[in-house]
Order: C-alpha cells, then structure tokens, then sequence
C-alpha cells in the first residue's frame, strides 16, 4: 500500500493547506479519487481538482480492496485524503461533516511512525480519550461515532521504518456524493 501511496504523490505533490484563518496547517496533504480535500481563506472543502489544476489520481485497489474489507459495502469512497505529519506536525479536534450522507463510515488508516490519536463526542468539548495509534492499524468511524470530534495531538517519531523519513501518513476515505 505504501508504494501504491508513493504513486500517488508522485502524481499529486503533497501541499500545504491554509486554514481559512489564515494560518498554515502542520500537515502537507494530497489526495486521491473523485474529489480531493481542500483549505484556504475561503473555506474546508472537497475540490476536484489538485491546487496544481490536475485531476486527483484513481484511489489506488489496495486501498479499495480495504475500504471494501473493512466496510463491507459496495459503494466505493469517491476520496482518500493523504495527510503527512512530519515530526511535530498535530491536527486539531474537528468533525468529518463535509458529506452528503453520514450514514456511510469515515474509514482512517495510519502509515509510518505511531500517532496519538484523540476521540471525544459528538458535540465540542467534554471528556476525550486517547490512543497510540500504530503503523498499518485501521479505525472505522461510523453509526454513533460518525460525527464524533477527533484530532492527533502528536506523532512519535522513530516508531516506524515504513516510511523514507520521520513521518506519519494518514489515509481518510469517504463517500462524498
């Protein structure tokens, strides 16, 4: 999967987004499929085009073939987000709610160096719970915790030889239509 991801990159260079505040997020991001995930001044949304003005990649069949193993459903993910976290990189608590229907799951895969992955409620603030995640483990948001804030508080770097450089990769795939 990892050289499957490597391809994809190669086709669509990672960038980084800016937040509509103004302020450069932590990761660089690409993406693949249908739609690509996209931020600036003007808003978080799904684009589908890369900033270059290419056409986002296929979602590579490794990835499919784990979309469909994991979800069990025949309706395929029209985006894979690829975020790079470099050492010190973080992504702040935030839902996934940019879809037309939730009912499908948000499917998240790690790749690389161990992250801390951090899941709380449905709604901002309250009690949060925390998880290292590691290098080839896969978490399924769907049902009650479809909508349920979740952010990385920290990569540790090192954990990892998947990957070229210190790093995590983290591959978000949803239905977006």
């Amino acid at each position: 999967m990892a050289s499957d991801i490597r391809r994809v990159v190669a086709e669509a260079p990672l960038f980084s987004p800016m937040t509509p505040y103004g302020k450069p997020m932590s990761v660089r991001m690409t993406s693949a499929g249908k739609y690509g995930w996209f931020s600036d001044r003007k808003g978080y949304r799904y684009e589908p085009r890369h900033p270059s003005g290419v056409a986002w990649p296929e979602i590579p069949d490794s990835v499919l073939d784990l979309w469909r193993t994991v979800t069990g459903l025949g309706r395929q993910p029209d985006c894979c987000l690829i975020n790079f976290y470099p050492p010190g990189a973080r992504m702040g608590m935030h839902q996934d709610k940019d879809e037309a229907d939730f009912s499908f799951p948000v499917v998240s895969v790690s790749l690389g160096d161990d992250g801390l992955f951090r899941i709380g409620n449905d709604t901002r603030g309250g009690k949060t719970e925390s998880i290292w995640l590691n290098s080839g483990d896969v978490v399924v948001m769907g049902d009650e915790a479809r909508l349920t804030y979740h952010g990385v508080d920290r990569i540790r770097p090192g954990t990892s030889t998947l990957l070229e450089a210190e790093g995590r990769l983290n591959l978000t795939l949803r239905v977006v239509d």
